[in-house]
Formats: C-alpha cells, structure tokens, sequence
C-alpha cells in the first residue's frame, strides 16, 4: 500500500512539474510577443519612417542667438546632382573623408566630423558642421541654393528658408527607383507658435519633405517658423529650480514643527489631594 502511494505521489509531482514547466514555456511566450508588440508600435506611429528612403537630408539645431549646429546626410549620388559636386559615385569606391571635408569648410562654417555609411549599394556621407550666424549660411557653397532669414519680430523670433533650385549635376549611374526622398527638419529651442509643415515631431523638430524627383527638378521648398523668445531649456530649469526651492521650504517647515512638538514635555496628571 505504501509502494502504491509513493507511486502515485510520484506521478502527481512529475504530473506538476510538467504543468507548471508548461505554464512558465506559454508565459514566456506571451512576454516575448508583448514585447515585439512594444517595439513595433513607435515605428508604426511615426508613419513607418523606417522604411523612408532619404537620399538627401539636413537636420538643423537652431539656437536663439542666431548659430546652429548642422547635420548633412546625402549619397553621394544625390550630392552631385543635387549640389554639383564630382565624386565618385561608384558603389565601390572609396570615400575620401578629406575632400568631403574641404568641400563643407567655408568662412562661415567649421565642420566636426565626416562618417562614411552604405545603403542600397550606394555610398553616403554624414558630416555635422557649426555656423557661428545662420543668416550667412547661403555664403557655404553647400547651402548656396538656400536663403536664411533670422530675426527678432516683436514678442517672438522669426525663421525663414527658401529652398531654391538644385545643381543640376550628374548622378552617374544610380539604383534609384522613385521613392527617395529630400528632408529638412529644424530642431527649434524654443516654443513655437507657427510652422508652415503639418509635420512636427517629438523633441520640438519640425520637417519639410519633398521627392527627390522634385528636388532636382528644383521645385522650392518655403519654410517659416515663429518661435518664442525664452528657450524651453531655460523655462524646465527655471520650474525645477524652483519646484525644488518649495519642496526645500516646505520640508524645513515640516521638520521645524517635528522638533517644536517633539520638544513640548508631555503634561503630567495630578493626583487627588
């Protein structure tokens, strides 16, 4: 009797183990589901822009007192046709980071970094560059087909950016099947109260696309903006500066009272008589 109830103690804890193993395998799965769930969701709701193929792109990091940082991505392609450079196209070529450099330094532009990168079995460059005055940006050969506005309108700032025609280089021999596209974003600093782009981004960016077929046939691209003049930056510090200077105030309250009734000796009752 005492085999028999081992055995089928014996059968009923194999018979758990493998329920809870299964139990632990399907939740396991569920996570791993939820998961690609979770990392699919920010691409679908930024419009798919994984799969947007820009040949030309120029990031702007704006600041109030007229100086930006800049971001150039382009194949090389799309830089020969588009600004009428002459580098070799060829897929198998090797990038030369110092002519790249030497094409993007000017009087009125310091550039940081080159990086090389492939896609599409067509070479790119990314170059990040500062200017100390966007308003003489268009003096950079680079940037010539555009023209800058900056100032101050009132109670707010005011930028303005004419995409005007491209080179009309040549591209040599290229894979491009229609779909590429041509951005500009601008990375403002500041709260803005008008932009002519439904576009806007998280991170206050705002961007202008257009095909890279319109691009070369120079179809202009207006951009305007109207931002306020104090920069979000300042306004953060300036709450959390003084978030911190009232819970500061209110815990010195709170301690100063502690103390007060922790030092009040508790009243001792009178006996009778």
């Amino acid at each position: 009797m005492n085999a028999k109830a081992a055995k089928t103690a014996k059968r009923n804890i194999l018979y758990t183990t493998k329920r809870e193993l299964l139990r632990a395998r399907t939740a396991r799965k569920n996570i791993l589901c939820a998961l690609c769930v979770l990392c699919v969701l920010p691409w679908t709701a930024c419009g798919a822009n994984l799969f947007r193929q820009y040949e030309y792109e120029e990031d702007m990091f704006l600041s109030l007192d007229g100086s930006a940082t800049i971001t150039v991505s382009a194949s090389i392609p799309a830089l020969n046709a588009l600004r009428g450079t002459s580098f070799d196209p060829s897929p198998n070529a090797r990038t030369d980071r110092d002519a790249i450099r030497r094409y993007f330094s000017s009087a009125v532009t310091r550039v940081i970094w080159v990086r090389p990168s492939r896609r599409n079995n067509r070479r790119f460059v990314h170059v990040r560059l500062e200017v100390s005055d966007v308003r003489r940006l268009h003096e950079a050969p680079p940037f010539a087909w555009s023209t800058y506005e900056f100032k101050r309108d009132g109670e707010l700032y005011v930028y303005k950016q004419n995409v005007g025609a491209s080179a009309g280089g040549s591209p040599g021999t290229v894979n491009w099947n229609g779909s590429e596209l041509v951005a500009v974003r601008l990375h403002l600093p500041s709260k803005v109260v008008y932009q002519n782009t439904p576009d806007k981004r998280r991170g206050n960016i705002f961007v202008w696309e257009q095909p890279l077929t319109e691009r070369l046939k120079g179809t202009p691209i207006e951009i305007e903006v109207r931002m306020e003049t104090q920069s979000i930056l300042y306004r953060t510090l300036w709450l959390f500066g003084a978030t911190f200077l009232a819970v500061a105030v209110a815990f010195v309250l709170v301690i100063g009272w502690v103390l007060k009734r922790g030092g009040t000796p508790p009243r001792v009752p009178r006996g009778p008589g």
